[in-house]
């Protein structure tokens, strides 16, 4: 009998680009007994403290535990329990570790899940979060005076001594994502507009199967309004890109809710009101873009877990660091490896 693996998806963007936002609706979404949670974070080797003294930011590589985080992702692929250590956000502090035995679905978020070639083979899906910089900016200054303590001052200094890692190894990770999501807002950010209305630009790159849309292209606007496919390139690659308006109406958005879901006729849909949430202060707020988004990775993650054929399975860690320890041009013979 064949043993059906977790499917395992990676949510990599910068810090308060929206990876918990997303994360804690698809937890929702699918129910917490079937996810499994690991925020990569929780790698830090340093504590607040300490890397206060060493001058080094939880964006630099040095400053993780990535080879311990490849073992786990690892094992998360074969389904087997790992001992996952903790950081505490709210201190700055490594606590107690967690036990961990994955689920149905893992879902892996944070700063570096895409740093390595380890890394990366073991998702079935990789999402990059890229909004505006300055959108990225009113986030985390609201999030981090909010929630952790700082005043704006200091997370704007904060902000100021991590931008060349962020430009070093944050920002380079979107070449490797499957789907990149911009969240973006008409015009310029202003500081009472970061959350309301925002839009949302989804590019698609053609590494996984994505649902037919091309109904999206048919010449009457008027069917689309709100919502628009077009083909493009990303990087010089060429890609899908998928908008869809903060304002789009509740039918249009629905009707591409339904394209979604007939890809999966054996899967029961979801209605738009269990997920599209996040918390606006202590208000709680609903985006119909954000709905779509979630939905989108939903119907990947549910792709995958429906597949009749058995999903394969990676390579193991030993395995790829011999073959990239390989010339290029011998890499052929050792990939076809038993």
């Amino acid at each position: 009998m064949t043993r059906r693996r977790p499917i395992v998806l990676g949510i990599v963007g910068d810090s308060a680009a929206g990876k918990t936002t997303i994360t804690r609706g698809l937890v929702e979404l699918f129910g917490e007994d079937r996810v499994t949670h690991i925020c990569a974070d929780d790698y830090h080797k340093y504590d607040r403290t300490e890397r206060a003294r060493l001058k080094i930011t939880p964006l630099h590589p040095d400053c993780n535990y990535l080879d311990i985080l490849e073992l786990h992702l690892e094992r998360a692929h074969y389904g087997q329990p790992m001992l996952k250590p903790v950081y505490d956000h709210s201190t700055g502090s490594l606590v107690r570790p967690e036990y961990l035995v994955p689920s149905e679905f893992v879902i892996v978020e944070g700063l570096l899940g895409f740093h390595t070639a380890a890394m990366r083979q073991f998702y079935d899906v990789k999402v990059f979060l890229d909004p505006p910089e300055d959108l990225r900016r009113l986030w985390k200054i609201k999030r981090d005076t909010a929630k952790r303590g700082y005043t704006a001052e200091q997370v704007l200094a904060e902000m100021e001594k991590r931008e060349s890692d962020s430009q070093s190894f944050i920002r380079p990770q979107r070449e490797f994502a499957d789907i990149v999501v911009q969240f973006h807002p008409d015009g310029g950010v202003r500081s009472d507009q970061a959350d309301s209305h925002l839009n949302v630009r989804l590019v698609l790159r053609p590494t996984i199967p994505h649902p037919d849309l091309s109904y999206l292209f048919e010449p009457d606007q008027s069917k689309a309004s709100g919502v628009r496919l077009a083909l493009g390139r990303d990087n010089g690659r060429p890609v899908d890109f998928l908008e869809v308006d903060g304002d789009v109406s509740r039918e249009h958005a629905a009707e591409l809710e339904e394209t979604m879901w007939k890809h999966l006729p054996d899967l029961r849909p979801l209605r738009a009101d269990q997920f599209g949430d996040y918390n606006y202060g202590t208000e709680v707020r609903h985006s119909d873009p954000l709905a779509l988004t979630q939905l989108l990775i939903t119907y990947h993650l549910l792709r995958a877990y429906s597949k009749d054929a058995p999903i394969p399975f990676a390579r193991p860690i030993a395995a790829l660091s011999r073959l990239e320890s390989v010339p290029q041009e011998a890499r052929v013979e050792v990939a076809t490896e038993k």
